[in-house]
């Protein structure tokens, strides 16, 4: 299929005895798809089984360290570990589950487009992302994980964490690691990179008649704001992954002080990249709460251009406060200064978010389901990351709790508090959408109330563990250093998060199987997604909407008929307040392609093309030009073979 073919097109193809057929089934129609919903399903599970392996090496860290002199696991070991959860959980589950999944499934319906302005870009940043992490992954077998955490300070690239264990490692090993280190993260940057172009494109040029920026739902935004993020942090990571794959591979001296080289450079490099990074975790996440909590308080979101416009500046201020991780480094006074001072700032779009949701909830006829107790999960719980975090904007107490457990409990009340309990209100949100059946409330409850106490338990000790000097990636400590009691209450609190998540897992198990019939628009909603089937047909609309109203579909249900607006959220079992329009649709769901609507044509090539890129990886990594001469060919040859290969269709 050409180039052109790639982007689907309102107009009449030519059919005759090369006519697309209008669906695919079985597992080939997984491994060839280029539906913008199946391929949302597949980051959904592939990101939350990385979410269970991080979250099984997290209650490995846990138990270690429930109590003194702790003997688990070595220092070696803990070292790969720590290193191996955090590079999970970052670059696996809450960068790709926001963007990936939810990004994926969601945002063209919600524009009103039938699919992503370059669908097989889009499978292919998810076969690439999946190949990253078997790459990464497969150093278990090949040596060893990396164990310099996941933020790799200069220090820890040449000589490991622990540096005693260098005569049984071998210079050699250590080196091994870090190069999976960085060619792992290129590889799942390159998944990124695909995905920001991708959506940038789709939401600026493919959004349905009428609808303007300023009547894009909050979570398409986001999105935008995201990959935007995205298209500018990955070049910054990506440019310091090859400057460490030269440092360790190659005997280069960017990073090395030996060598006259700088370790403080790696810094800049990484935290340019890294605050930004966080945004990256928690703008969709912010996007999902700022649709969730209009639902379910029954009234519109309070202050939508000050919440869009508080996540454009939280983009754009969010490059300016990178330093203030590096505040022990000796940048002097007046760097420390103006960084202390940006990071202050940075706060205040935030709070406005805090308080625009507030005003949602305020006066609204409130309806606690599952998704709504998450969407204010996430409220609460970044409210108290987002403290802490203000007080890391004070330069003296910021070199205090600088590589202390202060610093762990703050970004898990972000990113966990935030990114997580928000990623679990869209899941509950709109899993009727994806599958046409509900999550049960009962368990949904019990997962919540199970995560959210868990995660307390966790986490707010470990504030106080800091603050009482327990310094950040030690693999045991004596007894009688004050943090005998808070270790242990911390790991309790890890093993009830667990717990949830087994919860979530029953409840995700019945429900697929046998949960609730949901009807089309299941919450009584505002948006575009709920006007059609659940699930929705591979083709999203028949007649791609006319947009009118900031809430389109609340719009068309309630406009001129205020009275008539239920005060409750119907149980989605049976409310069916749709309009017109989407019961058409739904008596369509299932049925062929209308002739005249162009969808991509499915293909192996992007899944083919990302095998290449971990062969040239290993190659680099035992020092083999053959391998890598094949990883390369094998990854030209298929994009040569991606660029000539015939549509299933006559012309386009």
């Amino acid at each position: 299929m050409t180039a052109i073919a790639d982007k689907p097109s309102s107009q009449q193809p030519s059919r005759g005895r090369f006519s697309r057929p209008t669906a695919t089934t079985g597992w080939a129609s997984w491994l060839t798809t280029t539906d913008h919903k199946k391929i949302g399903i597949l980051y959904f599970f592939a990101t939350f089984f990385f979410f269970l392996v991080g979250g099984l090496e997290a209650l490995v860290i846990r138990s270690q360290l429930a109590g003194p002199a702790g003997s688990l696991v070595t220092s070696n070991q803990y070292s790969q570990i720590f290193t191996m959860h955090g590079l999970t959980m970052i670059f696996f589950v809450v960068m790709p589950m926001g963007t990936g999944v939810f990004g994926n499934y969601l945002m063209p319906i919600m524009i009103g487009a039938r699919d992503v302005a370059f669908p097989r870009l889009n499978a292919l940043s998810f076969w690439v992302f999946v190949a990253g992490g078997v790459f990464l992954y497969s150093s278990a077998l090949l040596g060893g994980t990396p164990d310099g955490s996941w933020v790799n300070y200069a220090s820890l690239q040449g000589v490991g964490p622990d540096p005693e264990n260098l005569s049984l490692l071998g210079d050699a090993i250590h080196s091994r690691r870090m190069l999976f280190y960085s060619l792992g993260l290129q590889i799942a940057g390159i998944a990124s990179l695909a995905t920001a172009v991708n959506f940038v494109v789709t939401i600026l040029n493919m959004r349905a008649p009428g609808m303007t920026l300023m009547r894009m739902p909050v979570f398409v935004w986001m999105t935008l704001v995201t990959a935007f993020l995205l298209l500018f942090a990955m070049p910054v990571i990506g440019v310091a992954l090859w400057m460490v794959m030269f440092d360790v591979g190659y005997a280069a001296n960017f990073f090395r002080p030996e060598g006259g080289g700088d370790p403080v450079l790696w810094q800049h490099l990484f935290w340019l990249f890294g605050h930004p990074e966080v945004y990256i975790m928690v703008l969709p996440a912010f996007g999902i709460v700022s649709e969730v909590l209009p639902v379910f308080s029954r009234k519109p979101l309070f202050g939508y251009a000050a919440v869009v416009f508080s996540g454009i500046a939280i983009g754009f201020i969010g490059w300016g406060v990178w330093a203030h991780h590096m505040f022990t480094t000796g940048l002097g006074p007046i760097a420390n200064a103006a960084f202390g001072i940006t990071s202050m700032i940075i706060a205040v779009p935030t709070g406005i978010k805090i308080f625009n949701w507030i005003g949602t909830l305020w006066g609204g006829h409130l309806k606690f389901h599952t998704p709504m107790l998450f969407a204010i999960g996430l409220v609460s719980m970044f409210t108290i990351g987002g403290l802490s975090g203000v007080t890391h904007a004070v330069v003296p107490a910021n070199a205090q709790q600088h590589d202390t457990y202060y610093v762990v409990a703050h970004f898990h009340y972000v990113l966990f508090g935030g990114a997580i309990f928000g990623l679990f209100a869209g899941v509950y949100y709109w899993f009727p959408k994806a599958t046409g059946r509900l999550l049960r409330e009962s368990l949904g409850k019990i997962h919540f109330w199970m995560m959210l106490i868990g995660f307390n338990l966790t986490f707010g000790p470990q504030h106080i563990l800091g603050l009482n000097g327990m310094p950040r990636r030690i693999y045991t400590y004596e007894s009688g250093m004050g943090w005998d009691l808070w270790n242990l209450v911390s790991t309790i609190g890890a093993f009830v998060i667990a717990l949830s998540i087994l919860v979530f897992l029953i409840n995700l198990v019945i429900s697929i199987r046998a949960g609730a019939v949901a009807s089309d628009d299941p919450w009584d909603a505002r948006t575009l997604e709920w006007t059609v089937p659940s699930p929705p047909p591979q083709h999203n609309f028949d007649v791609v909407p006319t947009v009118t109203a900031r809430d389109e579909l609340w719009h068309r249900k309630y406009a001129g008929k205020e009275a008539d607006i239920p005060k409750r959220v119907p149980s989605g079992a049976s409310a069916d307040h749709a309009d017109a329009g989407a019961a058409d649709a739904r008596a369509t769901a299932g049925a062929q392609v209308p002739a005249g609507i162009h969808l991509p044509d499915p293909s192996y090539w992007p899944l083919v093309l990302s095998v290449g890129l971990p062969i040239a990886g290993w190659g680099v990594i035992f020092g083999q030009p053959v391998v890598i001469g094949l990883g390369l060919v094998w990854t030209l040859v298929s994009m040569l073979a991606w660029a000539l290969e015939p549509s299933v269709e006559e012309s386009h």
